[in-house]
């Protein structure tokens, strides 16, 4: 039994060091990290404790990701109707997008119901040993499809809130958009 134990430290010291070997050797410009990686997390940091110093952040952020070309030009339906007053949105205009967002909004019930469908489906595809790759490409076919209807709906109903805006009212929300939170 003895003898078991210590030929699997022996494999796992072995296989640990070969590992740590093929590890690319650190940059000598690059400041050593002390302590583990920082964990990623959804939730934003923690207060740091009393006694511990916050530590500056460590290397470079990621480059901000690059204009919308279409969503900078177009508005979003809460974006609207919460400046609703201050751009003096008439009672025809505010009809009219509620309208029109009911409409989207039963496409996209539809939808969702349809995607759920389709998933359940392409689960049920690739859940044995083997995979019928046809089958499941054209799975994948009818669920990107669900989601190319999707965002031509969405694309749609913000090109129609904007239309049923005046110039002056889309030139206020373009302000709005940009101006920081307060």
């Amino acid at each position: 039994m003895k003898l078991k134990v210590f030929g699997l430290c022996a494999i796992l010291l072995i296989a640990a060091m070969v590992a740590m070997s093929q590890q690319p050797p650190a940059r000598p410009s690059a400041a050593p990290r002390p302590g583990p990686a920082p964990a990623v997390s959804e939730y934003p940091p923690a207060a740091p404790e009393p006694a511990q110093q916050p530590q500056p952040p460590q290397g470079p952020h990621p480059p901000p990701p690059p204009p919308d070309p279409v969503g900078q030009n177009l508005f979003p339906p809460e974006l609207v109707m919460q400046h609703r007053q201050a751009i003096g949105l008439t009672d025809d205009q505010k009809n009219a997008i509620k309208q029109e967002l009911m409409r989207a909004s039963t496409h996209f019930n539809e939808l969702q119901w349809q995607m759920q469908d389709e998933m359940e489906t392409m689960d049920n595809l690739t859940k044995g040993s083997t995979v019928d790759e046809a089958q499941v490409l054209a799975e994948l076919d009818k669920i990107l499809n669900l989601e190319r209807d999707l965002k031509r709906t969405q694309l749609t109903v913000a090109i129609r809130i904007k239309n049923k805006l005046t110039a002056d009212q889309q030139n206020q929300l373009r302000s709005m958009q940009h101006r920081p939170p307060q």
